[in-house]
């Protein structure tokens, strides 16, 4: 069970007979707490409290203890200004919150950007709601890319997702429109990517890059673009724009990377689904997200 409170996240469980016997330090380990959190609460402000009593990690639990560890407060990034902008939320709970970023707007300031931010419109909000918590982004996406973004809402509930993303149990679909029409249904790109030379920015694939693996499934060839669905098996920094256009396919709207945009003003691409398992609750959540306006209306004109 979790516990909002302003200034800081509470968790508490009562004690089954199977894990009687078990130190505060083992229990905790199999919930999910991480030995960094188990060093803020020690020596940053938090508590480990069982039945009310202060107790240290090796302390053994009896069946029926109540066990209550409470988080130390965040620190919020003073540098990062509250901004009253709106948020397309589709889902938020006291753990994390999903929502959808529009294009032309970015994850987190830049210093291009260093305001109009999703997460400068996440401090307002948090401000709004009484959640004083840092801005825990756990699936970033591109300024220009639209679509759905994880974000935890404590330290803890993005410990746990950091460890989902790890194990490649967060899956994200994006669809995007191509350049040049799909001879193959679907397939997998394998190429490695790195930071291309002389460059802060742009990435390629490059032996000596990072893996990097893309599946891609055509949904539809128009006369001018495809459109096809992808899924990240890693997360390099521009990885399906990286890839489409080593493939020959660039991202209509993409030109750090081929694209045309004479169709489109930014690269076609849009993060349409999330599936991921709840940090705390452990259940399976889905989330899915329309076709922006601007990749709508393309399809709209092409199929007249």
């Amino acid at each position: 069970m979790v516990i909002n409170h302003m200034n800081a996240y509470s968790l508490r469980w009562t004690i089954d007979k199977k894990d009687e016997g078990k130190s505060i330090k083992e229990y905790l380990h199999i919930k999910g707490i991480s030995r960094r959190a188990l060093s803020d609460i020690k020596f940053t402000g938090g508590s480990i409290k069982v039945n009310g009593q202060v107790r240290n990690v090796r302390h053994l639990l009896k069946e029926t203890d109540l066990l209550v560890i409470e988080f130390p407060p965040e620190e919020i990034n003073e540098r990062l200004k509250s901004e009253d902008i709106r948020l397309s939320i589709c889902y938020e709970d006291h753990d994390i919150i999903v929502v959808e970023k529009p294009p032309f707007m970015n994850t987190i300031p830049s210093r291009e950007h260093p305001t109009g931010s999703l997460a400068n419109a996440l401090v307002y909000h948090y401000e709004k709601t009484g959640n004083a918590s840092a801005i825990h982004i756990v699936t970033r996406l591109d300024r220009n890319t639209s679509g759905l973004v994880l974000i935890a809402k404590h330290r803890h509930a993005h410990h746990l997702l950091g460890l989902q993303q790890q194990q490649g149990k967060i899956h994200r679909y994006y669809e995007a429109f191509a350049e040049n029409a799909f001879t193959e249904i679907q397939g997998c790109i394998d190429a490695p990517i790195g930071r291309k030379p002389a460059s802060i920015i742009e990435r390629e694939v490059r032996m000596d890059g990072q893996r990097a693996v893309t599946h891609f499934k055509l949904i539809s060839n128009y006369p001018n673009f495809s459109h096809i669905k992808l899924e990240l098996e890693t997360g390099r920094t521009h990885q399906i724009r990286v890839h489409m256009s080593h493939i020959g396919h660039p991202l209509l709207g993409d030109d750090l990377y081929g694209g045309n945009q004479k169709i489109i003003a930014r690269q076609a691409l849009h993060c349409k689904e999330i599936q991921f398992r709840h940090p705390l609750k452990q259940n399976e959540l889905i989330f899915t997200s329309s076709l922006p306006q601007d990749m709508e209306t393309i399809i709209t004109k092409e199929s007249f």
